[in-house]
């Protein structure tokens, strides 16, 4: 599971943010705990601890005192608004930029979308 270039810790934010957006894991579901995950995965549990954390201090975790770790109740809205800007910023940003470089117009770009991208 873990072998991109980003800390572990930062992959595993990543891969519970992933597990919310899709809908693996629902707003109030409880998350395995930082020992359950560091077992599991065999990593410190340290490291699931510091990824688990960034996720509370980012609003998509939230902490029940002696119970453990849950999904919080925006977390998927959240998210999604999220990687919805950066979509933007990342990938049709530049591709228009580019379109506007090479002459293609907006409407070109849209028939080719809405015909599956042949």
């Amino acid at each position: 599971m873990f072998d991109g270039r980003d800390p572990i810790y930062l992959q595993i934010a990543n891969g519970i943010k992933n597990d919310v957006l899709s809908g693996t894991l629902k707003e109030d579901e409880q998350v395995m705990s930082t020992n359950q995950y560091a077992a599991f995965y065999q990593i410190n549990p340290a490291t699931a601890a510091k990824g688990f954390a960034q996720l509370v201090d980012e609003g998509v975790l939230y902490k029940k005192r002696g119970i453990g770790m849950f999904v919080s109740p925006d977390a998927r809205a959240r998210l999604r608004g999220q990687r919805r800007e950066r979509f933007f910023a990342d990938v049709v940003d530049p591709m228009l930029a580019e379109a506007r470089m090479l002459g293609v117009d907006v409407a070109e770009i849209v028939a080719h979308l809405q015909g599956g991208g042949r």
